[in-house]
């Protein structure tokens, strides 16, 4: 949540986004931006467009209408600076299989320019970081899906960006590895990185974050869980969620009648 006294840029500053496949609106006037070093989760249902906006903010899809812009950096007009700052962990799993977790490290930081010696120190230093120094010379497809997840976390942040963005991360892997990978991810705001976490998993949202309700591909609500869960008038977030997108259904089912 940006305030209006913070004279940063913001990490990430979405404005006015939509986008539609076909006729079929998936994103609609999407607006909000979030504070450099701070955790934000997207939280949304499945289909809820969280997907369709991670393919704008990487640049796998083209922005058509509204802007968005990382530490200032349009993606649009300027799409190698904002990408310099940005790191990415995608739902789908994108690791080589067939090639080991130092090859998978080195080959990412040959595409942003990190010579071979840096990019095995480096790639070195964030094994260390996710404890998976013994598996350096694994092959991926020998690791379980929660080692997967913190290897692509480590990846993506081989070139030191400033943003994180993880669409679904947790998908697939146990409820240990998922706190484990939720805690090492928390602790990257405390050395600088911004990041934006998106899930349909209410219980991955924590009190102290700020949270952007996506539904419909509608923002319905951005800002701390306490000011959200305090505004709905409910007990909790898991409540105030399921508040909000029930009646925004009731809202869509009349205005379709």
């Amino acid at each position: 949540m940006m305030h209006g006294t913070d004279p940063r840029p913001p990490a990430l500053a979405v404005s006015g986004v939509s986008h539609f496949y076909g006729r079929r609106k998936a994103l609609d006037g999407v607006t909000f931006a979030i504070a450099p070093a701070t955790f934000t989760v997207l939280l949304g249902l499945n289909g809820a467009g969280k997907t369709t906006l991670f393919s704008l903010i990487t640049r796998l899809f083209a922005t058509r209408q509204g802007t968005i812009a990382i530490f200032s950096h349009d993606v649009a007009a300027d799409p190698g600076a904002a990408l310099r700052v940005l790191g990415v962990v995608f739902q789908p799993r994108t690791l080589d299989l067939d090639l080991s977790v130092m090859q998978n490290l080195t080959f990412h930081a040959a595409l942003h320019g990190i010579n071979a010696r840096e990019a095995r120190a480096r790639a070195r230093a964030v094994l260390d970081e996710i404890e998976l120094s013994a598996r350096a010379n694994d092959k991926v497809r020998e690791l379980s899906g929660g080692q997967v997840r913190r290897v692509e976390i480590a990846r993506a942040l081989l070139h030191r960006p400033r943003l994180l963005v993880l669409d679904e991360p947790t998908v697939g892997i146990d409820i240990k590895a998922r706190a484990a990978m939720l805690a090492h991810v928390r602790a990257l705001v405390a050395a600088g990185v911004a990041v934006l976490w998106a899930t349909h998993l209410v219980d991955e949202v924590a009190d102290g974050d700020d949270v952007v309700i996506l539904h419909q591909g509608r923002v319905l609500a951005h800002g701390p869980v306490a000011r959200i869960v305090g505004e709905a008038g409910a007990p909790d977030i898991r409540t105030a969620f399921t508040q909000m997108t029930r009646d925004a259904d009731a809202q869509s089912g009349e205005a379709a009648a």
